[in-house]
């Protein structure tokens, strides 16, 4: 069953769609704000419907964010539409229009069409998100917002066993077997200072360190 991302700051407007969505036979997920977004996207949806005019990050400024990760369609939802609209919008990623008011009947058809024709979601990236962070797990990189933090392979790999297990405690041997593997030969010590090196960065890339502390036990991620 296909899963429909609506993303639209007015509560009236996704609920009205996703309504309307499930008695067409679709799976839906709401949100409205960018950030609310970025958090379904680890859900992998099969399309996004995406209004333009949102405050804070507009749908044109999130459409560029995520469209390096995002394969799927994305329809754009405006109240206004100009050709120059139009070009900025498909430039940035986005694959249709459909201006407000709009009737269902023709949004459902054209949701139909593009879901009819996507091949690209089979080939989707792999993504975690936590917050506003967004980790592509394809191609190895973590970006906060548009903006990609650099991590080193073994910061990568610390990064995604940990967040792929968010909320459990583990101690740096049990870390540094998963990362090293269980036959390694080193110290599970380094697993300290790489922790260290992972929280620095993360801290002054988006203000949060992720990962916490657990005294006498291990560590743990924090969404």
């Amino acid at each position: 069953m296909y899963r429909i991302l609506i993303i639209d700051d007015e509560t009236m407007m996704t609920d009205l769609l996703s309504d309307h969505l499930q008695d067409c036979g679709y799976l839906t997920l709401t949100a409205n704000s960018a950030s609310q977004a970025i958090m379904q996207l680890a859900r992998h949806p099969d399309l996004i419907l995406l209004d333009i005019n949102m405050p804070g990050t507009d749908g044109l400024t999130f459409c560029r964010q995520i469209r390096e990760h995002v394969s799927c369609p994305i329809i754009f939802l405006t109240a206004r539409i100009t050709e120059q609209d139009k070009v900025i919008g498909l430039g940035y990623g986005g694959d249709d229009y459909i201006t407000k008011p709009f009737s269902l009947k023709e949004l459902s058809a054209r949701i139909a069409a593009h879901l009819r024709r996507d091949q690209r979601r089979v080939k989707s990236a792999s993504i975690l998100t936590s917050g506003e962070l967004l980790i592509n797990l394809s191609e190895r990189k973590v970006f906060y917002r548009d903006a990609e933090i650099i991590f080193s392979k073994r910061e990568f790999d610390i990064t995604e066993f940990l967040l792929t297990n968010a909320g459990q405690v583990f101690d740096k041997e049990r870390i540094y077997a998963q990362v090293w593997g269980y036959d390694a030969e080193g110290n599970a010590e380094v697993i300290k200072e790489h922790v260290r090196k992972i929280r620095a960065k993360l801290k002054a890339a988006c203000g949060k360190e992720f990962i916490e502390t657990v005294w006498g036990v291990g560590y743990k991620w924090t969404t």
